[in-house]
């Protein structure tokens, strides 16, 4: 959370300095991306130093190193990699096909995602901690807390999803407004505007899977999941499209989001009974 923390502080600030005071521009903005991931690493180092490093990491490289364990460590990486690559698959293909149909649908694809993007990053707090709390559970084999802590991040997320279906509902023309002046896109945006306000109730179950999930390290089920998820949506876009159009293209997100909750909920159950 340091690290998090201090990488933002430095991007912002060096950031606004490069591009206002020394008019960077572009320039300025990667500048300071790259000074906040260096800022980043010179804190992790320091952390590791001056908490960690008492606690002997060289005498346990052997047990570290134990080729089960490795073997266990890459296998758990690679279904990480690939579901990250179904994920990105699917993100490029809605902007590029938005952009296939012309600039005001391209601006209005990207205006509506961020309200995507903005629910995410506070659904993957519930995520991270439940990665946290899940390997600790796990690891002690304590399945009843387990089964606790999914019951408490599932309500925490079902309330949070209505809250924010709430705000985009009453206030999402003004959120709307703050990103762009254009009219003519802030009126298309209206047409697709009611799949923007599906996005949190669709969506939060796959946030809270992927967090237990990979604090279990039972990643092989998110994979799976994705992956119908992903082959779901191709498919329903194909088969939609040239009835619906841009329509098609948020229907077959909106299930996608959909499925990946549907899919990791059943084997989470999968998993709960193997325990």
């Amino acid at each position: 959370m340091f690290i998090a923390i201090a990488q933002n502080i430095i991007n912002i600030v060096v950031s606004l300095c490069l591009v206002f005071l020394f008019d960077m521009k572009v320039e300025g903005v990667a500048i300071g991306t790259l000074v906040a991931q260096y800022g980043g690493l010179v804190m992790a180092v320091w952390l590791y130093r001056r908490y960690y490093k008492k606690l002997g990491f060289k005498q346990h490289w052997p047990n570290a190193l134990c080729r089960v364990a490795m073997k266990r460590f890459f296998s758990v990486n690679s279904d990480i990699f690939l579901r990250t690559l179904c994920l990105v698959s699917v993100s490029v293909f809605f902007t590029s096909t938005g952009a296939g149909e012309g600039e005001v649908i391209l601006a209005v694809n990207t205006l509506l995602m961020q309200f995507f993007t903005l629910f995410s990053y506070v659904m993957d707090g519930f995520a991270y901690a439940g990665e946290a709390l899940t390997g600790r559970y796990v690891g002690a084999n304590d399945f009843l807390m387990l089964r606790r802590l999914i019951r408490l991040l599932f309500r925490w997320g079902f309330g949070l999803s209505l809250l924010f279906t709430l705000l985009y509902a009453f206030n999402g023309n003004a959120f709307i407004a703050l990103l762009t002046d254009d009219e003519v896109v802030v009126a298309v945006s209206q047409e697709y505007y009611y799949w923007a306000l599906a996005i949190p109730l669709a969506g939060f179950s796959a946030f809270i899977w992927d967090g237990i999930f990979i604090g279990a390290t039972a990643t092989r089920y998110m994979l799976f999941s994705m992956l119908i998820a992903s082959v779901s949506f191709f498919i329903m876009f194909y088969f939609l499209h040239n009835q619906w159009a841009n329509h098609a293209l948020w229907a077959s997100f909106i299930v996608y989001l959909i499925l990946r909750g549907v899919m990791q909920s059943f084997f989470g159950k999968v998993y709960s009974g193997s325990r």
